[in-house]
This record gives C-alpha cells, sequence and structure tokens, in this order.
C-alpha cells in the first residue's frame, strides 16, 4: 500500500480534515484489554483520585493513536507514516456517565520535506485543554 494523497497536490498550510474521537470507560477497558495496561488509573476512579488525579485518565497511548488516526485516514495508508511523536502535556479525562470524553484532533502540513515527505503538525485537545504537544508526523505521500 502506498499514500493516496500526492506530494505535489499539498502545499504547507494544507488541513487535513479534523476528527473528533469519543472516549467512554468501556474505551478504555476495551484498550487495557489489549494493550495489557491495566494500571488503575485508566479505570478505577478511587484509585485515580486518590494519587492524585481529577478522574480515570485515558491511556496516553491510546490519546496518541487516535491522534495519529487524522493522518493516516487522510494519507490513505498506515504505512506512510514513517516518524510520529508527541509530548503528552495534559490528561484525558474521562467521567462516568453516557457522554465520556472526546478528542478533538485536527492538523496541517507544516512543511514539505525532501524525497516525497511531508511534516503534519497536530493540535489535540480534550475539555478546552490541548492533551498533546509538539504532536508531528512526517509522511511519505506518493
Amino acid at each position: 500500500m502506498t499514500a493516496k494523497i500526492a506530494y505535489d497536490d499539498v502545499e504547507a498550510g494544507t488541513e487535513l480534515p479534523a476528527r473528533s474521537f469519543p472516549v467512554t470507560r468501556a474505551t478504555l477497558v476495551r484498550y487495557a484489554g489489549a494493550s495489557g495496561d491495566f494500571n488503575p488509573i485508566h479505570w478505577n476512579e478511587k484509585f485515580a483520585v486518590a494519587v492524585g488525579l481529577p478522574d480515570v485518565i485515558a491511556h496516553g497511548m491510546f490519546t496518541m493513536a487516535e491522534a495519529i488516526r487524522v493522518v493516516t485516514d487522510w494519507a490513505g495508508d498506515p504505512a506512510a507514516v514513517v516518524e510520529y511523536g508527541v509530548r503528552f502535556t495534559k490528561p484525558v479525562v474521562v467521567p462516568n456517565d453516557d457522554t465520556g470524553a472526546l478528542i478533538e484532533v485536527s492538523a496541517k502540513v507544516a512543511a514539505k520535506l525532501d524525497d516525497r515527505r511531508v511534516r503534519v503538525d497536530l493540535t489535540a485537545t480534550s475539555a478546552g485543554q490541548k492533551v498533546l504537544g509538539m504532536s508531528r508526523a512526517v509522511v511519505q505521500l506518493a
């Protein structure tokens, strides 16, 4: 598979379609089972509060994975992402209700690089707070 977006069709400043990702406690339990990360801060409210958190929080790697979906969906091929890194700035707090939390992600092409690659900068927020900092991906385009 290869990226479906052509390098010549994008410029610095090109915006990718933004997306929102809902997160509930059930989502976190499923992710814990798939990842093997059963840290109680991700499912036990009493424990999370006891260690100083406002409530249960989403796994950082889950948050990171949801954010990069904006880029992989745009590129048309997950393998087109050749580098990806973030800084975790705030946790995604997931209340125990019918709504949960929402991770909102936007992205834009920040720079065109050599070898038909682009750097994409992402912005991920939840409850009005930036949850990922320095979120950047390098994408190999067609």
